[in-house]
């Protein structure tokens, strides 16, 4: 494993560790590969997604960030189908900016509470 991998896991751990996602108020995981970005609401009590949204499958324009913002919007619409408001978010060792903190501002955008 490469240390940069290493290093983020590392720091997933420890966030981890201080956070999870309840029936009512379920953790908004983000995974960020070098082309796409994807997030999910996880209840982690049971061991259930609650809902998800992708960069992939959809027809999104724009730059990377730009994209990341509508996925955002996207799992917020997900989630409000689904009867949640308020998550706990883990950037998933993620730096909060760019890509990450583009997705935050437009799940919060769409009505999502953290």
């Amino acid at each position: 494993m490469s240390s940069k991998v290493a290093s983020r896991k590392r720091i997933q751990r420890r966030i981890r560790k201080k956070i999870s996602g309840t029936p009512s108020k379920p953790r908004l995981s983000v995974f960020r590969s070098n082309k796409q970005i994807y997030c999910q609401l996880v209840d982690d009590q049971n061991a259930k997604t609650i809902a998800s949204a992708t960069s992939r499958g959809a027809n999104l324009t724009g730059n990377s960030v730009e994209v990341a913002k509508e996925v955002g919007k996207m799992i917020a619409k997900n989630a409000a189908a689904a009867g949640i408001t308020d998550v706990v978010f883990d950037r998933g060792g993620y730096l909060y900016h760019g890509r990450v903190k583009s997705l935050a501002e437009g799940a919060r955008e769409g009505g999502l509470k953290f």
